[in-house]
């Protein structure tokens, strides 16, 4: 098996890692990368949050379309009867109430 000779692969890089302009792009790259509010990190983080609480906000226009079906369908006696019967399990005096579970 060759061996590797770190100091002449050291010597040919030497020139490019320690040339002022690259050393000064990739201190930025790792600035713009990774320090600051503005970081792609943090940029990623919010990105997730945006996402996770755009579905929050579907799911509670869900919730309020199904509750303003309700409340119009709640606008008559007989679905309101309908309704506490079915959701409350309320009945009358002379019924009886049977639970059924699957």
């Amino acid at each position: 098996m060759k061996q590797i000779d770190w100091q002449k692969i050291w010597e040919k890089a030497k020139v490019y890692v320690l040339n002022k302009y690259i050393l000064t792009v990739f201190i930025f790259a790792v600035i713009i990368g990774f320090v600051g509010e503005q970081s792609i990190r943090v940029r990623i983080k919010k990105a997730r949050q945006i996402h996770e609480l755009e579905e929050k906000k579907a799911r509670y226009c869900e919730g309020i379309e199904d509750a303003h079906r309700t409340i119009q369908m709640l606008q008559s006696t007989d679905s309101l009867e309908r309704y506490a019967r079915e959701k409350y399990l309320m009945h009358t005096d002379e019924e009886d109430v049977f639970l059924i579970e699957e």
